[in-house]
């Protein structure tokens, strides 16, 4: 088995439908039951794309969730957590301090000014989208003497509500990154249109992995294109099947949250 997607067409639908229905996860037994039945999906899902299952990482997303619930995630064996809001998640780490080993993916929109927090926490960014974002995160972390693994954002939905490069921007950008020597960029991130129609869905996925091969060809030395990270509880088989490294996964874990995604995926306008 390789960690290529399937060449033949694949017909799996969405799970948009169930968005908003997860039952809440209210104890160690309902996260270890909760983690099982994800896991099953990703198999399956590499099995249907002739994939190594080893080469897909399962990100836990723990937005809006206190901490108190978060430590049984923890007790079920989650180690690294996703999160929208940076505030939010530097509020957990503080006060999750004792849990040494747990470690935080940042992986919403970032305002500039917000990078010095990320810079001090974060051991992963997946949201990286302008040089002058990729500047202050550097300087920040140059600061502190620390390293950043990163994602850069692409908006292959054509939405332009979202966040993200153009697809026909992320070479140039990608070129500027080398001067940029505390961010190590490991790939590539995107969000797929919200929708029950799985066709469409899957050519977000399709089009990074296609856009993450053709730049592979002339990518800066010291830049690694190998993660690919895409799909959410709804659609993460696809993206799996598409090539997705990294799936994150929150209500299909944790359960269905009380604010409204808009709140923790703010439209560009905003």
């Amino acid at each position: 088995m390789n960690d290529q997607p399937a060449a033949s067409p694949l017909n799996t639908p969405t799970r948009h439908d169930q968005h908003g229905r997860y039952p809440k996860a209210t104890s160690v037994e309902d996260f270890v039951r909760n983690l099982a039945a994800v896991q099953g999906r990703i198999v399956s899902a590499c099995g249907r794309a002739n994939r190594d299952v080893s080469g897909v990482r399962l990100l836990p997303v723990s937005k809006t969730i206190d901490e108190a619930t978060i430590r049984l995630s923890y007790a079920a064996g989650c180690r690294m957590l996703g999160e929208n809001k940076v505030q939010e998640a530097y509020r957990k780490w503080e006060a999750l301090a004792d849990l040494t080993d747990l470690r935080w993916s940042v992986i919403g929109h970032l305002q500039t000014n917000k990078a010095k927090l990320v810079a001090r926490f974060a051991t992963e960014f997946q949201a990286l989208d302008s040089l002058r974002l990729a500047a202050a995160l550097d300087r920040r972390l140059q600061a502190e003497g620390r390293s950043l693994d990163v994602f850069v954002q692409v908006n292959t939905s054509g939405e332009a509500s979202k966040y993200g490069l153009p697809p026909e921007d992320v070479a140039a950008f990608l070129r500027e990154q080398p001067v940029f020597s505390a961010l190590r960029v490991r790939g590539l991130m995107t969000l797929a249109l919200l929708s029950g129609e799985a066709d469409r869905v899957r050519r977000c996925f399709a089009q990074l992995r296609e856009l993450r091969d053709q730049l592979r060809q002339d990518v800066p030395a010291g830049i690694d294109l190998d993660e690919l990270s895409m799909g959410m509880s709804g659609d993460f088989e696809i993206a799996i099947e598409e090539g997705a490294t990294v799936v994150r996964v929150g209500q299909a874990i944790y359960g269905a949250r009380a604010v409204p995604d808009s709140f923790y995926w703010p439209t560009a306008s905003r």
